[in-house]
């Protein structure tokens, strides 16, 4: 029996943190300002696979025409799966190189999932695939002696000015900008977020 040596190629160290917030028309808002769109591969293919399925239902069961239809509707399901994988496997390896700190919301997808007030959104939720995401990010940081500190998710990131801490209790979720009524300043939401889900992540790790 031969034996060899693996060498576990780790990221370098970066001195690098980031905050990230995680919605759905951009996947990912990061601290520093870039936004990440949400590739929606279900929704892309949605159309397409509801085709499949007109025609897997007009076939004759048991026949090798509706057999071969079956096979070429998995094998859609297939794509959608492996695209989106290849997704999350390219911007969590990217962050997780690039950052040594990673801060994020923990956002709870099954109670998301059986929130009424969500409906709409389930689709969208799930074609996102946030536990996936996360997932990604505890085991890489893990392998490459990185941190992946997880915010709660009542934190209120949205409502408070990152500049000075003021809460705006009244901010509805179709304003997309605001102004802090204290200090003046003017914020986008989803970068507010995510700077203050990185202020918050670094809170609970000096604590």
């Amino acid at each position: 029996m031969c034996c060899t040596d693996v060498e576990n190629n780790k990221f370098n160290k970066t001195d690098n943190t980031i905050g990230i917030d995680l919605g759905i028309k951009e996947f990912a808002i990061f601290n520093t300002g870039e936004k990440i769109d949400n590739p929606k591969y279900y929704k892309k293919y949605e159309q397409k696979l509801k085709k499949q399925q007109r025609k897997l239902s007009s076939r004759q069961k048991g026949s090798r025409n509706r057999n071969k239809q079956r096979i070429k509707i998995a094998k859609l399901h297939e794509k959608i799966h492996n695209t989106r994988l290849d997704f999350l496997h390219k911007l969590s390896t990217r962050l997780v190189k690039n950052n040594d700190i990673i801060c994020i919301e923990d956002l709870k997808v099954s109670k998301m999932l059986h929130d009424k007030k969500n409906k709409k959104l389930h689709k969208s939720i799930s074609d996102a695939s946030f536990y996936e995401f996360k997932r990604q990010l505890q085991y890489k940081t893990l392998w490459n002696d990185k941190i992946l500190s997880i915010v709660d998710q009542y934190f209120p990131s949205s409502k408070l000015c990152s500049d000075c801490g003021f809460k705006y209790n009244d901010l509805t979720l179709d304003i997309r900008e605001w102004q802090c009524k204290n200090c003046g300043s003017i914020h986008d939401r989803d970068i507010n977020a995510a700077t203050n889900i990185l202020n918050e992540g670094l809170r609970l790790l000096a604590n």
